[in-house]
């Protein structure tokens, strides 16, 4: 967990993001949801979701378009263009934020110049994160999120990588969280390993009678 902005950022819970969305961002609500709605829909990192074209979201006639594009430009490395679906959720958000112009970027700086930075961006989920109580997050937690939440629903990770941007399955990894409850669940699952004792058996050795003499004489009993 991240703490004194060291470490690695929380993954929340479903609580969690009810709590933040609903009661922490009041600063500017609309844009502020839409802003962070945006980072966990798509699993975008927040440089990416900042510098989001409003036509990379909208098309021509301000209609929310099916997939959002993050340009390569604005990538981690500048390795290609993202085209992620916009999912019902995201796009309820963004037809409520709806920006007014068709040109520019979709989270406008302050008076309207450039775009709005990470670290503006930071500060506002932080002062967030306050007023709900909630320690270890980060902008990175909504992507960590997402990304845990796809693994867990057994999406396959080249899926989850396509998605999310990682040059390798290995820098993926990274990302995804694994809880206690699952390393249980695992080892449980060694149980159905455990052999079925067999019950020891004392079995007595069976010869056939041996006759009884009678008057005096021998009698050789062959026993092979």
């Amino acid at each position: 967990m991240k703490v004194d902005r060291h470490g690695r950022a929380k993954v929340l819970t479903p609580q969690e993001i009810q709590l933040l969305f609903n009661q922490g961002f009041t600063l500017n609500p609309i844009r502020d949801r839409t802003l962070f709605a945006v980072c966990l829909y798509t699993a975008c990192r927040i440089s990416e979701c900042v510098t989001l074209h409003i036509q990379d979201v909208f098309d021509s006639k301000r209609r929310v378009r099916p997939d959002l594009i993050i340009r390569k430009g604005c990538t981690k490395g500048k390795l290609a263009t993202r085209t992620i679906p916009v999912v019902d959720d995201l796009k309820t958000r963004l037809k409520q934020y709806r920006p007014s112009d068709s040109r520019g970027y979709l989270f406008p700086g302050r008076h309207g110049k450039g775009h709005i930075k990470t670290d503006s961006a930071d500060w506002i989920l932080r002062e967030a994160c306050k007023r709900v109580d909630i320690e270890g997050v980060s902008t990175h937690s909504f992507r960590r999120t997402a990304l845990t939440q796809m693994s867990n629903a057994g999406v396959p990770l080249r899926i989850i990588q396509e998605i999310s941007g990682h040059r390798t399955l290995d820098e993926l990894y990274k990302y995804l969280e694994v809880r206690p409850d699952q390393v249980r669940g695992a080892i449980a699952n060694l149980s159905m390993l455990t052999p079925v004792e067999e019950k020891a058996y004392s079995v007595k050795p069976v010869f056939p009678p041996v006759p009884t003499p009678t008057n005096g004489q021998t009698i050789e009993t062959n026993l092979n």
